[in-house]
């Protein structure tokens, strides 16, 4: 398994608490549910990524602006995340937001699996790629 096998895993399991996420309704318990689920994913997300894949690719000068946006879209989901637990869970504020959030998200992960992906193909070896999913994913087994 490479890295971007690993990080596309997880990017469709955040794609899918957010479909979900969106259809729920009031200050439910599933609501609830979904939405740790959600944030515990994106957060662990975020930080394996920038030590795993984001990190090592900064000191080339091709990826260190695409890096750092990467870096700055994953403050801007938290600051959504953050708006959303503290605004009421059966408020249309609430809704929206989270719509925003699943927007955001979704952008941020087309513009990996889209421009980052392929741009640091060309840079990290066949080795490296497989280096970083392990790493990657054993960050991610050890903190779920």
């Amino acid at each position: 398994m490479n890295i971007y096998e690993a990080i596309r895993i997880d990017h469709d399991i955040q794609r899918e608490l957010l479909d979900k996420l969106i259809q729920t309704k009031g200050d439910s318990k599933e609501r609830t549910e979904i939405f740790n689920k959600l944030k515990k994913e994106l957060d662990l997300h975020a930080n394996a990524e920038e030590r795993h894949f984001y990190k090592p690719l900064i000191p080339t000068d091709m990826m260190q602006e695409h890096a750092r946006h990467g870096i700055a879209e994953h403050h801007e989901i938290d600051e959504l995340i953050e708006q959303l637990e503290e605004t009421e869970m059966d408020s249309s504020a609430w809704l929206k937001t989270a719509k925003d959030l699943k927007e955001k998200v979704e952008h941020h992960l087309e513009d990996e699996e889209h421009t980052f992906f392929q741009l640091s193909g060309k840079i990290l070896t066949k080795n490296q790629k497989e280096e970083l999913a392990t790493k990657y994913n054993a960050y991610m087994e050890t903190h779920r």
